[in-house]
């Protein structure tokens, strides 16, 4: 695989995965960060469906740790949603049905924790040979030093670390289109 084939997403080509942001775990978060957090999750949301790409969204115990924020659910009304009770998204046999379905090889991770649920995920999506975008700025976890030492091992797993900017314009690849004036406002 060549380095721009690896680094540079193609929207034919990609999935993105919105992990276990629920109510009751966006409790225990930093508020600041949380808010940035959703406001990035959601310009990949919105991107991802004016480019036709897929949204697979997942929920950690529903019971105990409740639904995916709402803010985020009306922007993926589309998405599917899997409820799962691994931490590794790859533990759902479901989601990992959705996923192979899709017939895409990058995987663009975005939510929470990131030391948890994302890692082992990330970790799991590597072996499995896929091209694997973590949006360092849209994965999160209750202490920065779980979200730093985490992003640091997804790095070493071989995965792409990147941001909600380069992510959306790595997707658009060309200014001046009508998708391009649509999704940039979305930044600015």
């Amino acid at each position: 695989m060549s380095i721009k084939d690896s680094f540079f997403l193609e929207r034919d080509k990609a999935v993105l995965v919105v992990i276990d942001v629920q109510e009751k775990l966006c409790v225990a978060m930093d508020e600041k960060v949380l808010k940035k957090l959703v406001k990035n999750i959601g310009i990949l949301i919105e991107s991802a469906v004016e480019l036709s790409m897929p949204v697979l969204v997942t929920e950690q115990y529903v019971k105990g740790l409740g639904m995916t924020l709402p803010e985020l659910k009306e922007k993926a009304v589309s998405a599917s949603c899997y409820e799962k009770m691994t931490f590794s998204c790859c533990g759902s046999a479901e989601f990992v049905d959705a996923l192979k379905s899709t017939g895409r090889t990058q995987v663009i991770i975005t939510g929470m924790e990131t030391h948890v649920c994302v890692l082992q995920t990330v970790i799991e999506l590597r072996e499995a040979g896929l091209n694997v975008h973590v949006v360092k700025d849209a994965v999160m976890s209750r202490s920065k030093q779980n979200w730093q030492t985490a992003a640091e091992s997804m790095t070493f797993a071989g995965a792409i670390p990147t941001c909600t900017e380069s992510v959306l314009f790595q997707l658009l690849r060309v200014a001046g289109t009508d998708e391009f004036k649509k999704l940039s406002k979305l930044v600015r």
